[in-house]
């Protein structure tokens, strides 16, 4: 890869895996969406940081695998990934097109840094490029947009949620989760866990674009980055997609 391919690749990397850790509002809230279980019910975090794994490995190819599979959640950041890999022929033969095509669709939520990359993947298309991507690009919404992906995480979270609480209601007053950590264990109140940012989509997605707004103008702190020895859950094909239908 050339070296200011890299560098604009490692750039979103680093922004991609910040976060995911970073975003949380406390140390609560820093156990509860770094544990294994969190993990397991969030398909578009889960397969974000198996693709950062992979990548930081070099394992190109099973990046783009994870990331094409959080893109599927409307995880707008693997989504910027996908783009820059087809953009610079990383792990996959280099398609300009589909590297603008996914980078529109990352910057779908307005997030800067997503933005100004996609202008600049269009400014250096050709117009016979341009044309190919307008026609397309619509396939690609259909099957990774917001408009489609949300409600397919939005199955999952309700799916999950449902699963331990054995209610559509979900009350949650009366649990205590217990979270291992590299220390032992870490007790939170259920009311913490299942606070409605982590479930409710639409807050969830607010709670996301909070920080990638500030991330996107510049604010990286690249400290905050989860470890890649934590153990994640175990890989499944969308478990819980069909079975979390209404």
């Amino acid at each position: 890869m050339r070296p200011i391919a890299l560098a604009c690749a490692t750039l979103l990397m680093l922004a991609t895996a910040t976060p995911v850790l970073a975003q949380a509002d406390n140390p609560e809230d820093r156990a509860i969406i770094s544990s294994g279980g969190f993990l397991s019910a969030h398909p578009d975090l889960r397969y974000r940081l198996s693709g950062l794994a992979a990548y930081r490995k070099g394992d190109y190819e099973e990046a783009m695998t994870r990331f094409r599979r959080a893109a599927r959640y409307s995880d707008k950041p693997s989504q910027g990934m996908v783009a820059e890999m087809y953009w610079n022929g990383t792990g996959v033969e280099a398609d300009r097109v589909l590297g603008y095509i996914w980078m529109d669709l990352a910057a779908e939520r307005g997030y800067p840094l997503m933005l100004v990359k996609r202008e600049k993947f269009w400014k250096e298309l050709s117009e016979a490029e341009r044309a190919r991507a307008l026609e397309i690009g619509p396939a690609v919404y259909d099957e990774f947009g917001d408009a489609v992906a949300k409600e397919r995480l939005a199955r999952e979270l309700r799916f999950a949620k449902r699963q331990t609480t054995g209610s559509r209601v979900g009350s949650v007053g009366a649990l205590t989760i217990v979270i291992p950590t590299p220390g032992g264990s870490t007790q939170v109140d259920g009311t913490a866990y299942y606070d409605e940012k982590f479930w409710d989509i639409e807050q969830y997605v607010q709670w996301q674009d909070r920080d990638w707004k500030v991330v996107g103008q510049g604010t990286v702190d690249v400290g905050e980055v989860m470890v890649t020895d934590t153990p994640l859950p175990e890989d499944v094909e969308e478990g819980g997609d069909a079975a979390a239908e209404d």
